[in-house]
């Protein structure tokens, strides 16, 4: 029965490639801390490119039907 009162009662990480926003951080180590950071800084490296291409695609419809 030990066995199973500790999967019930044991903390539950998040996996280390997801994060919610406003999650409570004090259970993180400075180790996963970095982690997360460099997860969210890659991510928002991909949200800039795709809002780079959306913008390019919308000024180039623009300038088609503006002619």
């Amino acid at each position: 029965m030990a066995r199973d009162e500790d999967e019930v009662f044991a903390a539950k990480k998040p996996a280390p490639s997801q994060h919610s926003l406003g999650e409570p951080l004090d259970a993180l180590s400075v180790d996963e801390l970095t982690e997360r950071i460099a997860l969210l800084q890659a991510e928002i490296v991909r949200l800039e490119a795709a809002r780079e291409r959306k913008s390019a695609s919308r000024a180039a419809a623009a300038a088609f039907f503006k002619t």
